[in-house]
């Protein structure tokens, strides 16, 4: 979830003569930054029936408390980094924990899901403005001999953050700790921030490129109300009866693009800084990969579908609902590890082993789930881990050996910022699926066939990125 978002050689050009002797004291700090919006997306998942129950929230709150953090990470992610190139690393990282954790607070204490949802932007807002300083400060920190092991522990936390946000978000709603429920999810994150700000203030040195790119305030503001046009509707469509006003809105997101589009064009030709570098849309295999992306990634879905599934068709407690995706978390750290040998191997024939990993998996689930093969759901699980550790570390590397090395880390933001967004769209859309089917009073039956219908949703878009992937050409690796 977090990128580098300024040209890659810039970090040699600003990168210190010494290396900086608290580097690896900086390090876990660092880290933090980068764990924390990873731990909160999936950590959610789990306390979101408690949330549901708690706050009377309707099914599409619950589905925004997902897809408006995801959303507002799309946006901002971008524009987080150049902040960061602006005025310094170390003090927008150290904005970022310090906003992310009251943010957390506000979560923590909401008293109703509007307060909720509102907390959960501004956690996705805050965390933009942390998350891109990590790996910027990282490259600029380290010296190239060392900069190897730095980055496999930078890796190592996306799959660590995954597996404690299954397992954590169960342990946290079923215990109860200090008399929370789903409010400890939000409020673990207080401690950890406050031991990240102290140990930023303590242990980070500061670095900005020597020529930053300015901020695209108007970009952004259109990209939100694309994004806002789109994905709103989607969500409340359903509960609303999709009443005129909501029609329109859908109506409106492609003028709202169109009129993206054209502001980042005429940007581009005064000699400004657009948010999204167009002429990168020319290259058809990166155009490739961001559809690829976007099918990928609306696999976010899952984690809702699942949670609610366990939960409310199966009666699961939060904590076996949490152990129960153990199984595809562990699949996911163990592919993430291997997957820079199999890339080397197989080059771009990488992410179709691991789409195809992804379908075979959640198909055996599926089947699971209906009672064709009863004892398949772990194995399912794992496969299906094992084919999102295979893609997720190896996407972004295929498809951008397709750009220039100079547009390298805005191409990586770029394909980022869409990870964002087909997470956003998965809860929407196939999230708004799954709901529609469960009728007013559902029984373990109805969740189990709604469960199993989005799922397969989500299998039909992972074929369309194995496909996607075949045409991605072999030199690229």
């Amino acid at each position: 979830m977090t990128t580098e978002t300024a040209d890659p050689s810039e970090f040699q050009r600003d990168g210190h003569a010494t290396a900086d002797p608290r580097r690896w004291l900086a390090l876990p700090v660092l880290l933090t930054g980068a764990f924390l919006p990873i731990l909160d997306f999936n950590v959610v998942n789990l306390a979101l029936p408690a949330i549901r129950n708690d706050l009377g929230a309707t099914s599409s709150e619950v589905q925004f408390v997902i897809s408006a953090y995801a959303a507002t990470y799309a946006v901002f992610l971008i524009s987080g980094g150049r902040l960061g190139d602006l005025f310094g690393r170390r003090q927008m990282f150290l904005l970022g924990v310090a906003g992310f954790t009251i943010a957390s607070m506000l979560c923590g204490i909401a008293w109703s899901a509007a307060v909720l949802v509102a907390g959960r932007i501004l956690q996705g807002f805050t965390a933009t403005v942390m998350a891109p300083q990590v790996l910027a400060s990282i490259r600029v920190l380290f010296p190239a001999a060392e900069q190897g092991r730095a980055l496999a522990f930078y890796g190592a936390t996306f799959g660590l953050a995954n597996i404690c946000g299954q397992v954590l978000g169960g342990v946290l709603v079923s215990s109860h700790p200090f008399g929370w429920a789903w409010q400890a999810i939000f409020l673990i994150n207080v401690p950890i921030g406050l031991v990240a700000l102290i140990g930023g203030l303590l242990f980070l040195s500061d670095s900005r490129a020597q020529r930053a790119q300015k901020l695209d305030v108007g970009g952004v503001i259109l990209l939100s109300l694309t994004l806002g046009l789109l994905v709103y509707p989607l969500v409340e469509g359903r509960e609303a009866g999709w009443p005129v006003w909501i029609l329109a809105m859908l109506v409106a997101s492609p003028a709202a693009l169109l009129a993206f589009v054209r502001f980042e064009t005429r940007l581009t030709l005064r000699g400004g800084d657009p948010l999204v570098a167009l002429h990168l849309l020319r290259n058809s295999d990166f155009v490739i990969g961001l559809v690829m992306a976007l099918a990928f990634y609306m696999l976010s879905s899952f984690y809702l579908t699942f949670a609610v599934y366990l939960q409310n068709g199966l009666h699961e407690t939060p904590l076996d609902a949490g152990l129960a995706t153990l199984p595809f978390a562990t699949g996911f750290f163990a592919a993430s590890l291997a997957s820079s040998q199999v890339m080397q191997r197989l080059g771009v024939r990488t992410l179709t082993l691991g789409f195809a990993l992804q379908v075979a998996g959640f198909g055996v689930v599926m089947l699971a789930v209906s009672g064709v093969i009863p004892g398949g759901l772990t194995a399912g699980l794992v496969c299906g881990g094992l084919g999102f550790g295979t893609v997720m570390p190896s996407i972004i590397r295929a498809v951008v050996g397709s750009i220039h090395p100079r547009h390298a880390g805005l191409a990586s933001g770029i394909m980022i910022s869409t990870f964002q967004i087909g997470a956003a769209l998965g809860v929407a859309i196939i999230g708004g699926v799954f709901y529609s089917l469960l009728g007013p009073r559902p029984d373990a039956e109805d969740y189990a066939r709604a469960f199993t219908i989005a799922l397969g949703c989500n299998v039909a878009l992972l074929a369309l990125g194995a496909w996607l992937s075949l045409w991605l050409p072999r030199e690229q690796a």
